[in-house]
Parts: C-alpha cells; sequence; structure tokens
C-alpha cells in the first residue's frame, strides 16, 4: 500500500480524524495540504512536518466559495495537482427537532453539505482533465438509518450520500473515483465532546477511519471501494 508521488487535500484536519487521516496518507507516501478553520492547522501542520512529510497547511472555511477557491489556487500552485481528496470537515448537534433554531440548520448544512459540494466542484474539472483521482468524503452512518435527536445532521449526511453517489456515476467514465466512509460512534473531539471519556472506550478510533480512508485511497486503480461502513463492536444499530 503506498502513495508515493500522490498529493492528498483533507479538511477539517486540525484534530480528530482529520489529522489521523493526514498522517496516515502521509505514511503512505502522500504530499499533504492541511486545512482547518482555525488556527491550529498550522500547529498540525509542523507536527505533521516533524514526522517528516511534504505539508501545506491553509485556513479556510469550506462552507465560504472565496475561501475554497484560495485553497486549491495554493495547493495547486504548491504541488501542482490534486490526487485525493478527503471531505473531512463537519459539524453536527444532537437534540429535538424543534429546539434547533435555523441559525443551526443553516450552519450544519453549509459545512456539512456545501462545503463537500464546493470542495469536489473546485478539483473535478482537474481530476477529470487527468483522467484520475479520488473523492472521498467522510459521512456517517447516519447517512443510511435516522436518528432521534439528529434530526438536521442526519439531514445532512443524507444529502452527502445522494450527492457522492450522483458524482461517482458522472466522474466513472473519467477514472475518477468517489466513495463514501461511515463511521458510527468515534471516540473524537465531534459535537462539542472531549476524546478518551470513560464512555468511549468501546468506541472506533480516529485511526480506525484513517486506516478505512487509506484503504479506499490506495485501492488498485481499477477498482472504486463505494462505502464503507464500519462500528464499534460495542454499538447497537439496526441491521443496514
Amino acid at each position: 500500500m503506498t502513495l508515493e508521488d500522490k498529493v492528498a487535500l483533507v479538511t477539517g484536519a486540525s484534530r480528530g480524524c482529520g489529522k489521523a487521516i493526514a498522517e496516515k496518507l502521509g505514511t503512505l507516501g502522500a504530499k499533504l495540504t492541511v486545512v482547518g478553520s482555525s488556527d491550529g492547522i498550522f500547529k498540525t501542520a509542523d507536527e505533521l512536518k516533524n514526522k517528516g512529510f511534504d505539508v501545506l497547511a491553509v485556513k479556510a472555511d469550506v462552507s465560504n466559495e472565496t475561501d475554497v477557491a484560495n485553497l486549491f489556487k495554493q495547493t495547486f500552485d504548491y504541488f501542482g495537482q490534486v490526487d485525493i481528496l478527503v471531505n473531512n470537515a463537519g459539524v453536527g448537534q444532537f437534540k429535538l427537532a424543534e429546539e434547533h433554531s435555523l441559525a443551526d440548520f443553516q450552519k450544519m448544512f453549509e459545512v456539512n453539505v456545501q462545503g463537500v459540494f464546493l470542495c469536489s466542484t473546485a478539483v473535478v474539472p482537474h481530476m477529470k482533465e487527468r483522467k484520475e483521482g479520488t473523492i472521498i468524503t467522510i459521512s456517517s452512518d447516519v447517512g443510511r438509518r435516522t436518528i432521534s435527536n439528529g434530526s438536521v445532521y442526519t439531514a445532512t449526511k443524507y444529502a452527502i450520500q445522494g450527492f457522492s453517489g450522483s458524482l461517482a456515476q458522472e466522474l466513472r467514465e473519467f477514472g475518477v473515483r468517489v466513495g463514501t466512509v461511515n463511521p458510527g460512534a468515534i471516540d473524537t473531539y465531534f459535537a462539542d465532546s472531549e476524546p478518551g471519556l470513560d464512555f468511549k472506550e468501546d468506541w472506533l478510533k480516529v485511526t480506525d477511519i484513517a486506516e478505512a480512508v487509506a484503504y479506499m485511497a490506495s485501492a488498485p486503480k481499477h477498482m472504486v471501494v463505494d462505502e464503507i461502513m464500519l462500528h464499534p463492536l460495542s454499538q447497537d444499530y439496526p441491521n443496514v
């Protein structure tokens, strides 16, 4: 499994799953653009550089069209190409539907869906021209089932599944692969939580998500992994 001479762009990479994904892809030989919405992305980039990886850090809001255009311009200027896009940036709130404000709704759709749309469509012409590339979006198991207290977040993940599925069909003839990774409960910072809490002991680890992304990204060129669903063994969930 190698990604030598490949360039991977990972959003939401300041910490958690995104940071783990970037580190795993770097370990496999990929050059990295790491993207985050805070200055923390530069600290993460320094840590990755200290491990010997070739890294470009860009602070950007993936839901902002101007930021995304600048993100890809910087990446193309620095590396000249993007072989792997990992749409990892995401936000989530979990409460009753009527407890959500319109601002809650808009924020989740802007980051989780609009961000995936903007980043994916920014790189598609480049990948089509080169007739290769892989777009991987970190979705969720709730992109395939519903849960209570998660109506808006679940809706964003259903939207991601629909977008990714259609995009995969559009790009197949150009040799560009599109897939989603759909995890269950992960021990991370998600939804304003903290990793390492006792009740998360048996949950998925960020390295599990990174391994799934690496498998999808490094699959033989003739093969597309459409979707990876993974759960902690301890999680009770419907047969999806």
